[in-house]
C-alpha cells in the first residue's frame, strides 16, 4: 500500500517524461499508482526550476511544456519560502560532498516540515539517508545522474 504522502524528485519526473531514461520503464509502470486518490503527491518549487531546466535542455521546450501539464498538473507544489531555502543551505553544507544538490537539501527539510518519509525516486543515496523510496532502489549501484 502507498503512503498518503509521497515526495517526487527531479529523477522521478525526468524518467517520466524521458523514454531512453534508464528508469522510464519503471517510472511509468508506477506512476498509475501514486495517481490514487488516497496518494497525495507534493515537490519542491527547486524540483520544479531542476527538472523543467533539465527536460527544456535534453528534450527542448515542448517536452517542458507537456511535463508541466501532464505530469506536474496532478503534484501540490510546495514553493520554498526563505526560511526553507536557509534550512536547506544549511544541511547542504553538511551533504553537499557527499553528492546531495542543493535541491536535494531543500526537498529533505520540506519532507521533514510535512512528515513525509516516502520519495518517488531514482536516488539510492535518499535510502541511505533513512527515506523509503519508491520503487526500491536499494539494489541498484551507484546514482541517478541527476
Amino acid at each position: 500500500m502507498q503512503p498518503d504522502l509521497v515526495y517526487i524528485d527531479t529523477s522521478a519526473f525526468y524518467a517520466l517524461i524521458d523514454r531512453a531514461d534508464p528508469y522510464h520503464k519503471q517510472a511509468k509502470a508506477l506512476w498509475p499508482s501514486l495517481l490514487d486518490a488516497r496518494v497525495n503527491r507534493i515537490t519542491s518549487s527547486y524540483e520544479v526550476v531542476e527538472t523543467m531546466e533539465l527536460v527544456q535542455k535534453r528534450l527542448g521546450c515542448e517536452a517542458a511544456v507537456v511535463w508541466q501539464r501532464a505530469v506536474l498538473a496532478v503534484v501540490d507544489v510546495k514553493w520554498v519560502d526563505q526560511s526553507l531555502h536557509d534550512l536547506g543551505y544549511e544541511l547542504w553544507l553538511s551533504l553537499g560532498r557527499l553528492g546531495f544538490s542543493f535541491t536535494d537539501c531543500v526537498g529533505q527539510i520540506l519532507m521533514s516540515r510535512y512528515q513525509i518519509s516516502t520519495a518517488f525516486c531514482f536516488k539510492p543515496k535518499f535510502a541511505d539517508r533513512g527515506i523509503a523510496v519508491v520503487p526500491s532502489c536499494s539494489h541498484r549501484q551507484g546514482s541517478a545522474r541527476r
